[in-house]
């Protein structure tokens, strides 16, 4: 029989702009999810530098303002590197709290904004990270796309454990690509605060047969509410949940308030779920569907002397001609 785990998803909300300040939280939170007998805990997507829901930066179809580039380089000037003094700061966390950590974060690279998922273990060691690959909307006017380098399923002492970043989760080949590796703990942090997203949730599960642990922000509302006789509405009201390999929900939903949700693990219903679906396995058709991923960094500049890689096709272009 194996051993049951715990994990947490912490619904909670960045302090917008104040990157410390939302560090401190962090620091709170996971010792929290720590006391409530976790041994991992996954935080919402961009909790770490945050998700400036409502804002515009200055974008109309051909045209951008001075006020909108300003209010960019004020939320680049709240992104973290990778590595940088902020993942030193959660690798402390995850160490002092013996906690395995997910954490959504906003990934300056140069000048480039990411939406990242950042792993760490109880021991402190960075283990790797996920960025989003196809920012939504708006989202893609801040945000730059991830490549395949860093769709990987990581080993973690709960399992093997990924991360799919909120509609990632509606690209049916990025799923199929994290079932293939052998996903046991699905990580999907989110601000996705819909009726639609916990049915979202528990088919996943269903379908790759893993434990899904969606972690959603909760922001409280900007400004009063229109009638006195009624509350303000959250900026983003939560939804966190953790699901089952059997669609069953093990904790959440919840909406409305800032909370820690925690569940109990049993690695075993995945080979239990996967004695009659296994997607990537025994019921898939190769022989009619194939999938192809491409897990190469992409970068638009290649060294040729440093880059063994290069140049395609193995001829060296100083031979040329």
């Amino acid at each position: 029989m194996s051993q049951p785990r715990i994990a947490s998803v912490v619904q909670t909300g960045s302090i917008l702009l104040d990157t410390p300040q939302t560090m401190e939280k962090l620091t709170d939170l996971a010792a929290d999810a720590r006391r409530a007998g976790a041994q991992l805990a996954v935080f919402p997507e961009a909790f770490v530098g945050g998700y400036p829901k409502g804002w515009r930066f200055g974008v109309s179809l051909g045209r951008r303002s001075a006020e909108g580039r300003e209010a960019f380089r004020q939320y680049a000037d709240s992104a973290v590197t990778v590595p940088g003094p902020e993942m030193e700061t959660i690798a402390r966390v995850a160490r002092d709290c013996c906690l395995d950590l997910a954490v959504g974060v906003i990934e300056r690279d140069a000048t480039t904004l990411y939406c990242t998922v950042v792993f760490c273990n109880a021991a402190g060691q960075y283990l790797g990270k996920h960025r989003k690959v196809m920012p939504t909307a708006l989202e893609r006017v801040i945000w730059g796309a991830g490549d395949g380098s860093t769709l990987s399923v990581i080993e973690t002492r709960l399992g093997r454990t990924g991360a799919v970043i909120c509609w990632e989760n509606y690209m049916p080949q990025l799923r199929m690509a994290m079932y293939d590796q052998g996903i046991e703990i699905y990580c999907a942090p989110t601000v996705d605060d819909r009726e639609t997203w916990i049915p979202t949730m528990r088919h996943i599960a269903v379908e790759g047969r893993c434990f899904v642990l969606s972690a959603c922000q909760f922001l409280p509302a900007l400004n009063e509410a229109d009638s006195p006789n009624e509350p303000p509405v959250p900026l983003i009201r939560g939804g966190s949940c953790i699901v089952s390999p059997f669609g069953e929900l093990l904790a959440g939903p919840v909406y409305g308030t800032e909370q820690i949700l925690t569940a109990e693990i049993d690695l075993a219903d995945i080979t239990r779920g996967r004695f009659d679906l296994d997607v990537t396995g025994h019921y898939a058709r190769p022989d009619l569907f194939q999938l192809y991923v491409n897990r190469q960094e992409q970068r638009a500049v290649r060294d040729c002397v440093a880059d063994q890689s290069w140049p395609p096709g193995g001829q060296d272009p100083s031979n040329s001609g």
